[in-house]
C-alpha cells in the first residue's frame, strides 16, 4: 500500500516520463517515416500523371534504346552526346506513351495481340523494314522468318553455345523493343483517328483557295519607312505603357517549368609555354628514334600516342584527317618533323612505313581444323589442303567437320579502327587480304589450323602502314597546381557577387550570365562533367555562391551564383520589361509614322514623305517577305498584298518589324509550271491540319504534372 501511495504521489512525474516516452518513439517513427520518403524521392527519375520512375526503370529503358541504336548502326560505343540524346528522347516517349495510356485508358482504346498480328502479316509498318526479318529475295517483312527465330530462341535455352545464345538474346530483345513500339504507336494513331476522323478534312474549293494563295506571285511598288529613322530618345515610354503591354502578351510570358539565372566564373586551365616546350621536345626525340630505325610499336607505345600502331596496311579513312591528308604526298621511309593540328589542339609525329594498293573489300570461306593434339590438327589440316589442291568441294569437306563453308565479306572498315591487333589476327588478316582469287592457304594458328581460301577481291585502294604519334597538348600538374590555387584564392576572398564581379577584373577572370536554364540540360553552360553545379543551381536560393566546381575534361573550374529564380507561373513584369519597352516603342514609332503618312494614296506621294521605294517581286502568301530597306522579314505585308488586286494601292499603312509601310500592286500572276491537283492539295491541307492538332499533346502534358527530376542522376 505504501508503493501504491508513492506511485499515486509521482503520478503526474510519471505520467510526463510515459508521454516524453511516447513522443520520442512516435518522432522517431516519424523521422524514419521521413527519411523512408526521402530515399524514395532520391531515386526517382520524374513522375507523370502522379505515377513515379525510379531510377533503375529509366536506366534500364534507356539501356534497351542504346542497345537498338548499337545493333541497327553496328557500333560498340556512344559519344556522350549521342548518350545524351538518347536519354531525352527516352523520356519525351515514356511521357508521350504514359499520357496516350491514360487518355486511350478513359476512351477504353487498346491494341489487342490480333491487331499486332494483322499488322506483322501486311508487313508495311516501316518499323518491321528495320528489323533482322526482311526477306532479301522480296525486301519485303517476313512472318515466317520472325516465327522461325523464336522457336529457335526458345531451343537456344539450353543450348551449348553461349557466343550463338548470347546473339539471339541481343535480336531477341531487339525484337521486343519493335513489338513494344507498334503497339505504342499503333495505341497513338487509334487514338488521334478517333478524335480527329472527320474534323481534320479539306475540300476541293479550299483546296483551290490554298493552291492559288501559295502560287500566286506578286510584284509590288514598295515605300518603306523604317522604324530606326526615329530615335529611340524622341519616345516616351511610362510604367503604364509597360503594364498595358504585360497585360496584353500575358500569356505569352507563362511559363510552365521552373528557371534559373546564374552568373559565373568558368575558368578553363591551358598548357604554358613550359608544358609546350617539354612536348615538343618529346615529339622531336620520337621523330629522331623513328628516323633512326627504333622499331615503330615501341616508339609509339613509349611516345603514349593516341593512336596504337599495329602494323597493318589500312586505308587512309583509318586515320585523323590531319594525318590522312599527308600521308599521300610522303614518300615510304619518310619521318615528319612535330607539326601541330589546332583543331584537335595535338602535336603530331608520322612515319610511313609501307604503301600499297590492296583490295579494300575480300570475298573468303574458311574451314576450321582441330584435333586432340595441335600436332594431329596440323596432320588433319595438312589432308584437308591437299585435298582442296586436288580439286576437291570445298563446302563439301566444310560440312565433313561440321561447318558450312559458307562465303563472307572481309571489308577494311572492319578492323582499321582496332587499337589492338594480337600477332595471330594479324596473321589472319593479312593472309586474306594478300591471297589472289580462288588461292588457298594452310594457316598455322596456336590451337589448330584455319584453311583460308579467298573467292573475290573488290575495289583496289591505296593501304599504308605509318607509325603515327598524335599527342595532345596539354598542361602539366605544376600548371594545373598553379591555376587552381589562384582560382581558390578568388573563390574563398568573394563570397558575394559584387565581391565576384570586382576581384573578377584584377584576376583577369570574366563574370558572364546565363539566363532561364532548366533543369533537363545535360550540363552547365556548355562544359562537361558539371552535374554536381546542376544539382547545386537547382537546390540553391537566391544570392548564394557555390563551392568551387572542378569539371570538363578536368581542365575546368567553375563557380556559380544563383541570381534569380523564376517559378511555375506569370513571370514577372520586371522579367520582361526590357521586351515590352522595346514593343512599346515600336507601336509609338509606328503610330509616329502612319500620322506622318496619313492620305498618302500613291508611291510618289510615299517617296516626298521621306519614304524609301523599291520593287519587289515574287510576293506569296505562303512565305514572309524579306525588305532590304529594313532588313526584316515581314509576315504581314505578304498578307496585306495577297488581299490587294493588280493596279491598288495599299488601303491603308502595314505595322510590319521593321517599319511602315505602303505599296502599289503592279503585277500578280500564278507561279510558271504550277498546277493544280485537287486530291494532292486536299491531302496536304488534311496533313498540315492533323499536325496543327498533334499540339494537343502539349495540353496534355501541361496538365499532368510532369515531374522531371533526371538532372539529379544524369
Amino acid at each position: 500500500m505504501a508503493a501504491l501511495g508513492t506511485i499515486r504521489k509521482r503520478g503526474a512525474i510519471l505520467a510526463g516520463i510515459v508521454g516524453l516516452g511516447l513522443f520520442a518513439f512516435i518522432a522517431e517513427e516519424a523521422v524514419r517515416s521521413c527519411e523512408a520518403t526521402q530515399n524514395e524521392k532520391r531515386q526517382q527519375v520524374g513522375e507523370v500523371l502522379g505515377e513515379k520512375i525510379s531510377v533503375q526503370d529509366f536506366q534500364a529503358l534507356v539501356d534497351e534504346y542504346q542497345e537498338v541504336i548499337k545493333m541497327t548502326q553496328g557500333r560498340d560505343n556512344l559519344t556522350e552526346e549521342e548518350l545524351n540524346s538518347i536519354k531525352d528522347q527516352v523520356w519525351e516517349t515514356y511521357v508521350n506513351n504514359k499520357l496516350l495510356a491514360s487518355e486511350a485508358g478513359k476512351l477504353g482504346l487498346t491494341v489487342t495481340d490480333t491487331e499486332l498480328q494483322n499488322i506483322l502479316k501486311e508487313g508495311k509498318n516501316p518499323l518491321l523494314m528495320q528489323s533482322p526479318f526482311v526477306n532479301q529475295q522480296t525486301g519485303r517483312f517476313d512472318a515466317s522468318m520472325l516465327t522461325k527465330f523464336l522457336a529457335d530462341y526458345k531451343g537456344m535455352a539450353n543450348g551449348q553455345n553461349p557466343q550463338m545464345a548470347d546473339q539471339y538474346q541481343k535480336i531477341y530483345n531487339y525484337w521486343r523493343f519493335i513489338e513494344k513500339t507498334l503497339r505504342q504507336q499503333t495505341l497513338a494513331m487509334k487514338y488521334q483517328r478517333l478524335l480527329f476522323t472527320g474534323c481534320l478534312i479539306s475540300n476541293p474549293i479550299s483546296a483551290k483557295m490554298a493552291f492559288e494563295a501559295q502560287n500566286e506571285e506578286s510584284n509590288i511598288q514598295l515605300a518603306s519607312m523604317a522604324y530606326s529613322t526615329i530615335n529611340d530618345n524622341k519616345v516616351e515610354v511610362s510604367e503604364s505603357d509597360i503594364k498595358r503591354k504585360y497585360d496584353e502578351k500575358k500569356d505569352m510570358f507563362k511559363q510552365y517549368v521552373e528557371t534559373r539565372d546564374i552568373k559565373y566564373v568558368d575558368v578553363q586551365v591551358l598548357p604554358s609555354a613550359a608544358d609546350r616546350k617539354a612536348l615538343m621536345k618529346s615529339m622531336k626525340d620520337a621523330s629522331t628514334e623513328l628516323q633512326g630505325g627504333a622499331e615503330p610499336a615501341n616508339v609509339v607505345r613509349k611516345a603514349q600516342s593516341q593512336i596504337a600502331y599495329t602494323g597493318m596496311p589500312v586505308t587512309s579513312k583509318a586515320f585523323p584527317s590531319d594525318i590522312s591528308a599527308k600521308l599521300d604526298s610522303m614518300v615510304v621511309g619518310q619521318t615528319t618533323q612535330p607539326f601541330e593540328t589546332t583543331r584537335d589542339n595535338t602535336l603530331n609525329v608520322i612515319k610511313l612505313i609501307a604503301k600499297t594498293q590492296m583490295p579494300d573489300s575480300v570475298e573468303y570461306r574458311q574451314i576450321q581444323v582441330g584435333g586432340a593434339t595441335v600436332e594431329a590438327a596440323r596432320k588433319t589440316a595438312d589432308s584437308v589442303y591437299n585435298a582442296l589442291q586436288g580439286g576437291a568441294d570445298f563446302e563439301v569437306l566444310a560440312k565433313k567437320y561440321n561447318q558450312d563453308g559458307a562465303k563472307q565479306w572481309l571489308t577494311s572498315a572492319m578492323y582499321e579502327n582496332s587499337q589492338m591487333i594480337d600477332p595471330d589476327s594479324k596473321a589472319y588478316l593479312e593472309t586474306i587480304n594478300s591471297l589472289g582469287v580462288n588461292e588457298t592457304k594452310n594457316l598455322e594458328m596456336p590451337q589448330g589450323n584455319i584453311i583460308v581460301q579467298v573467292t573475290a577481291r573488290k575495289a583496289m585502294v591505296d593501304k599504308y602502314t605509318a607509325a603515327v604519334i598524335k599527342r595532345t597538348i596539354d598542361f602539366s600538374k605544376e600548371t594545373y597546381s598553379a591555376a587552381y590555387n589562384k582560382f581558390s584564392q578568388y573563390v574563398s576572398e568573394s563570397r558575394t557577387l559584387e565581391a565576384l564581379e570586382k576581384n573578377a577584373k584584377k584576376n583577369g577572370y570574366q563574370v558572364l550570365e546565363r539566363r532561364d536554364m532548366v533543369n533537363s540540360e545535360h550540363n552547365v553552360v556548355g562544359v562537361r562533367s558539371t552535374r554536381d553545379a546542376m544539382k547545386w543551381i537547382f537546390d540553391a536560393k537566391e544570392n548564394e555562391i557555390s563551392p568551387l566546381y572542378e569539371c570538363g575534361n578536368n581542365d575546368h573550374m567553375l563557380v556559380i551564383v544563383m541570381t534569380k529564380i523564376h517559378p511555375v507561373g506569370y513571370r514577372d513584369v520586371e522579367d520582361v520589361k526590357d521586351m515590352l519597352k522595346a514593343e512599346v516603342i515600336r507601336d509609338k514609332k509606328f503610330d509616329m509614322l502612319k500620322e506622318k503618312l496619313a492620305g498618302v494614296n500613291n508611291i510618289a506621294a510615299a517617296k516626298t514623305k521621306g519614304a524609301q521605294v523599291n520593287d519587289v517581286n515574287q510576293i506569296t502568301f505562303g512565305a514572309p517577305v524579306f525588305v532590304q530597306a529594313t532588313g526584316t522579314s515581314e509576315p504581314a505585308l505578304s498578307g496585306a498584298v495577297a488581299a490587294v488586286k493588280q493596279g491598288q494601292f495599299s488601303p491603308r499603312v502595314i505595322k510590319g518589324n521593321g517599319g511602315a509601310y505602303l505599296f502599289n500592286v503592279v503585277k500578280k500572276s500564278q507561279r510558271a509550271g504550277a498546277k493544280f491537283d485537287a486530291k494532292t492539295m486536299e491531302a496536304q491541307l488534311s496533313q498540315q491540319a492533323a499536325q496543327a492538332a498533334y499540339r494537343f499533346m502539349n495540353e496534355l502534358y501541361i496538365t499532368a504534372d510532369v515531374v522531371d527530376n533526371r538532372y539529379l542522376f544524369f
